[in-house]
C-alpha cells in the first residue's frame, strides 16, 4: 500500500501514554503533540482522563483509555464499573483487556459475557476495543477471541497491551484477526510499532487503527 500518506496514517493512530509514572504535564504535552501531528486520538490511563484542561487541549482529537489493564484478571463487574467511570470522565473509547485464562480454559461464553458487560457501559457512539494479547495465543485462540468480541458487540479487536512478556503486534496476528472479523469490526495493531515501515505494513495486513507511543518518529518516517 505505497499510496499511504502521512496524514492518512496519522488519522489511524491512537497516540499513547500508559507509563505508570506518567504525570498530568506529560498527558497535556501528549494532547498538544496529538493535535500537532493530526492523530485520531490519545490513549491514557483512566486516572488521567480528568486532567485539568485536557479536553480543551485536545480539540477534535478523541480521548481513549484502558480497562482491566494490563493483566485482564479482573471480574466482569470490575471491568464494567471501570468502563462506566471512564465514560463518565469523558472517554470516547475504551480498550479493555480480556481474561486470557477464560480463553485458555475454553470458556468462550464467559469471555463473551465479560466483553458484553463492558460494552453495556460503552454505548455507541462510544467505541469498545478488545485486547486479546495475540502474541500469547494460538491461531485457534485468536479466532475464538475475535468471534467472542464480535458476538458481544465490540467495535474493534486489538492485538496487545504492549506490556505482555510474549510480545506485541505481529503481521500474522493482524492478518488473522482481520480475516476473522471480515471488516465487521476494526482491527487495532499495538505493541512494538516504532517506525513508518512497520506501521504501514500493519495497515497493509489489515489494521485499521494503530496504538503507538512513537507517533512522531513513525510519521516523520513518511518523509524519508
Amino acid at each position: 500500500m505505497t499510496d499511504l500518506t502521512r496524514s492518512a496514517v496519522a488519522q489511524m493512530i491512537d497516540h499513547t501514554l500508559l507509563k505508570t509514572d506518567a504525570t498530568p504535564e506529560q498527558v497535556l504535552a501528549l494532547a498538544d503533540e496529538a493535535r500537532e501531528l493530526g492523530t485520531y486520538s490519545i490513549c491514557v490511563s483512566p486516572n488521567m482522563l480528568a486532567t485539568p484542561d485536557l479536553r480543551e487541549r485536545l480539540g477534535e482529537v478523541k480521548l481513549a483509555t484502558v480497562c482491566g489493564f494490563p493483566s485482564g484478571k479482573h471480574t466482569a463487574a470490575m471491568k464494567a464499573s471501570e468502563a462506566r467511570e471512564s465514560v463518565a470522565l469523558g472517554a470516547d473509547e475504551v480498550d479493555m483487556v480480556i481474561d486470557v485464562g477464560l480463553l485458555r480454559a475454553g470458556d468462550d461464553q464467559a469471555l463473551a459475557h465479560e466483553i458484553s458487560a463492558v460494552k453495556a457501559e460503552v454505548p455507541s457512539p462510544k467505541v469498545l476495543k478488545v485486547i486479546i494479547e495475540a502474541a500469547s495465543l494460538s491461531d485457534d485462540e485468536v479466532e475464538r477471541a475475535c468471534r467472542a468480541a464480535e458476538a458481544a458487540g465490540a467495535d474493534f479487536v486489538k492485538t496487545s497491551t504492549g506490556f505482555h512478556g510474549d510480545g506485541g503486534a505481529s503481521l500474522h496476528a493482524v492478518e488473522l484477526m482481520a480475516a476473522t472479523v471480515g471488516g465487521r469490526l476494526g482491527v487495532k495493531a499495538s505493541g512494538g510499532i516504532r517506525d513508518w515501515a512497520t506501521a504501514t505494513a500493519m495497515v497493509e495486513a489489515g489494521a485499521t487503527r494503530l496504538g503507538v507511543s512513537a507517533s512522531r518518529a513513525i510519521l516523520d518516517g513518511a518523509e524519508a
